[in-house]
């Protein structure tokens, strides 16, 4: 029996979520369509993850170059192309976006190439290049999210978004950065690194909220060390553009100028003008698509992947949900993604590398846990003088001796974390941790030498 449906599958949305689910599918042997109002590839591979971690490498060359001279090399005078790096970089992403247009069209997959709007819970309308109305079996929605800023702020009209921060004509001398999240942390790297004076203004009492506290001070020390001015429990009131740049008037009468203020206060679910009533898909107290273990939305036909539905907002997860969804529905194998234990790196200088528990939500789960950890000065900035320090922490429930989380800062921390989280997931525990020979010398070896349970000063007992 024919289909009554033009498609077996509508993916709303080509960034990495969609390009996976829309790839699988159409593999399989279904018909598929692909809607992107931008350009494939999403958030991540245009505007997110792929420019950024680029931008993280061009800044780094400055730590490299000063500890050049500690190994005895004469380095010559230094200059950084502002211009000539944006380039390179957007030809890069142009590259990598092409190659996920590829990938799609050898799938067998049509892309579409603009909005795409609700109608009915099996109805499409496409506005763009290839305008139309467009039925479709199934429908999946990955659209992602966006940043947002604070409604009502005078002056915000002078600020910018990450988005915005990738195509900047100049580099700027000062920039402000609001917001303490990942993106924040790292665009304050990021810019500190190629010469901007730069200044994290965050109105919590510190930064990266939801990792371990241990963490979130240790990092805000090393980059204080970098020369970036964090300043914490402070928000605006009204940014003023003045002759000579923006001047930020900040709560606690604190008055900061800069070039550049860009505010990185978080995303929201890309749901606006979807047509989500019209098709019956209810969105949850947060704003984002309601979705069940299996990404299935309140219309019975309807999907949802990625960040759109505020789970957790990873490229990598969402490419899971996404492989996990094409599998039920078009392999005929029921398939859940399991988001416990998922490991996560901040591009943050130093950078970041957990997976599992931070401490203090082992305490609220467990009660008791033990802490294994160490603050050290990594041999290769011993060796130069510097006084930079690495962290490396274990936080293990002392009934079943299972490694509950793992958090790494210091070089190559987000490369440390993808092993470490393999032991996690797999449920090691700390006498398994311990009968792993060290790899000498590496900064990943404390993981696996840490003997002395950390006793807290503030408990002055044993974890």
């Amino acid at each position: 029996m024919a289909s009554p449906y033009e498609y077996d599958l509508f993916v709303i949305g080509a960034g990495s979520g969609g390009v996976r689910a829309g790839r699988l599918a159409a593999m399989s042997g279904a018909r598929v369509a692909v809607a992107e109002e931008h350009r494939v590839g999403g958030t991540c591979v245009i505007r997110g993850c792929i420019p950024k971690k680029f931008m993280v490498y061009a800044s780094e060359f400055t730590h490299h170059f000063q500890l050049a001279e500690s190994y005895g090399w004469d380095a010559p005078k230094t200059a950084f192309d502002w211009r000539r790096f944006i380039t390179a970089k957007d030809i890069e992403i142009a590259r990598l976006s092409g190659i996920y247009v590829t990938n799609l069209t050898k799938a067998g997959a049509t892309i579409m190439h603009g909005r795409a709007v609700l109608k009915d819970a099996h109805t499409v309308e496409v506005l763009g290049d290839r305008g139309g109305t467009y039925t479709a079996e199934r429908i999946l929605i990955a659209t992602g999210g966006r940043p947002v800023t604070p409604k009502g702020l005078e002056g915000i009209e002078h600020a910018i978004t990450s988005e915005e921060a990738f195509h900047l004509h100049d580099l700027p001398k000062r920039i402000l950065i609001v917001g303490a999240g990942y993106i924040a942390v790292e665009f304050a790297g990021i810019f500190n690194g190629l010469g901007v004076e730069t200044t994290l203004v965050y109105r919590g009492a510190n930064i990266l909220r939801g990792f371990d506290d241990e963490v979130r001070t240790h990092v805000a020390d090393e980059m204080e060390k970098r020369g970036i001015r964090v300043v914490l429990g402070c928000e605006h009131e009204r940014i003023e553009k003045t002759a000579s740049g923006l001047m930020n008037h900040l709560t606690n009468d604190i008055a900061l100028e800069s070039d550049q203020v860009m505010f990185a206060t978080g995303r929201a679910p890309y749901v606006g003008g979807l047509g989500l009533e019209t098709a019956g898909v209810t969105l949850n107290a947060g704003g984002a698509i309601a979705v069940d273990e299996y990404s299935k939305t309140s219309a019975p036909n309807i999907w949802a992947v990625g960040d759109v539905t505020d789970r957790i907002n990873l490229t990598p997860v969402a490419i899971r949900e996404a492989a996990a969804f094409a599998e039920t529905e078009f392999k005929g194998n029921p398939t859940t993604y399991d988001h416990r234990d998922v490991a996560t790196a901040v591009f943050s200088q130093p950078p970041i590398g957990t997976v599992g528990l931070n401490e203090g939500d082992a305490r609220k789960q467990f009660g008791k846990v033990d802490i294994y950890m160490s603050k050290f000065r990594p041999m290769k900035y011993a060796f130069a003088g510097k006084d930079e320090r690495a962290l490396v922490k274990l936080v293990v429930e002392p009934a079943s001796n299972r490694v509950l989380g793992v958090h790494v800062v210091g070089p190559d921390a987000p490369e440390i974390i993808q092993m470490a989280a393999i032991a996690v997931k797999m449920g090691v525990t700390k006498a398994q941790w311990d009968s792993t020979c060290a790899v000498h010398p590496t900064l990943a070896e404390e993981l696996v030498t840490l003997r002395e349970k950390h006793v807290p000063v503030e408990l002055g007992v044993s974890g």
